[in-house]
């Protein structure tokens, strides 16, 4: 079983940047593929970004120049730096691994508020 750790979120005034992180408990090699979602209540949880072994990376449309998912196979940690923040980037953060069995992980989930 795959536990996952993530750190790095708080509050931030529009235009700054914040870089989460997802460390992991086992060697991000055995995972095939890890991303981000994102959640605001009373909506579905939706994929920010993901990043698979090839290192071939997706981002959503609305963060793409902005948002960049990286790893650091060193570390068994994966990141996302999140830089001209926006009120509408306030959500839930959640990082998210799956395995070549197919199951997928679920970390607790940050919370990343973009406020004045």
């Amino acid at each position: 079983q795959v536990q996952l750790v993530e750190s790095g979120g708080g509050l931030v005034q529009p235009g700054e940047s914040l870089r989460l992180s997802c460390a992991a408990s086992e060697s991000i090699f055995s995972i095939y593929r890890m991303g981000w979602y994102r959640q605001v209540p009373g909506k579905q949880r939706d994929l920010v970004a993901s990043i698979t072994r090839g290192d071939s990376t997706i981002h959503l449309d609305s963060v793409k120049g902005r948002f960049t998912i990286f790893e650091d196979n060193t570390k068994d940690t994966m990141y996302l730096q999140m830089n001209s923040l926006k009120p509408e980037d306030t959500a839930v953060y959640y990082c998210v691994a799956d395995v070549s069995s197919g199951r997928r992980y679920w970390g607790q989930g940050t919370q990343v508020t973009v406020s004045s």
